[in-house]
């Protein structure tokens, strides 16, 4: 069950050390230039190239076959996508593992917080809380809209101005974190400084090249 071997079929739920992951959809509203779905096919032995968008029951049952097989430290939404573009899944998932783990576990979102954008007329931070999640990391990687553009390569306009207003509107009622990956073209200092500002914890993601 936890064999450290490749597989080939695309997964929904991997694992790496205690931690478990969610890999609802391929779907993201960037395409930042470091990302390594552009060049590669997963992540610690687990394939996470979707060959389609997985139902509720394939997320279901990969998650029946493990769930209850370890203690885990979190589960997290993270995968070859952004979370968020498939936000009822995202919810019922939720839900579904609060039901069937026995025991208490947090729950984060990995988002590049475009959620509101994707999800017009929806208040997804609420929605996300009374779902069962308690944190969101959302990926900012520059300081200024610019160098947003650049580095993350969003698919729409003003796209850095509405990762900003995410982290206001999830700030009052989930946990936050603002992260940036380590890497030349990120200037760590100055999106620190955006976090702080916005008064929200800032946790650098090291830029580790272990896809394969």
């Amino acid at each position: 069950m936890f064999s450290s071997a490749k597989d080939e079929k695309s997964k929904t739920v991997y694992w790496l050390d205690n931690k478990l992951y969610l890999n609802i959809t391929n779907q993201c509203s960037n395409c930042c230039f470091f990302c390594l779905k552009r060049y590669k096919r997963g992540v610690g032995g687990f394939n996470l190239k979707l060959s389609k968008e997985p139902s509720i029951d394939q997320i279901t049952d990969e998650l029946r076959e493990i769930l209850n097989m370890r203690s885990w430290d979190e589960a997290i939404f993270c995968g070859f996508g952004e979370p968020t573009a498939r936000l009822d899944v995202l919810f019922m998932v939720t839900r579904w593992v609060r039901q069937h783990y026995g025991r208490p576990l947090g729950i984060r979102v990995n988002t590049n917080g475009h959620g509101y954008v994707l999800n017009p007329s929806r208040d997804v931070a609420l929605e996300l809380k009374a779902a069962g999640v308690d944190k969101v990391s959302v990926s900012l990687n520059a300081g200024d809209e610019e160098t947003y553009m650049e580095i993350c390569k969003p698919t729409f306009s003003d796209a850095y101005e509405a990762v900003i207003d995410f982290i206001r509107k999830a700030k009052p009622t989930l946990e936050v974190e603002v992260t940036a990956v380590r890497m030349p073209e990120v200037d760590i200092a100055k999106t620190k400084a955006v976090a702080d500002s916005l008064g929200v914890k800032f946790r650098v993601r090291e830029y580790i090249p272990c896809f394969y």
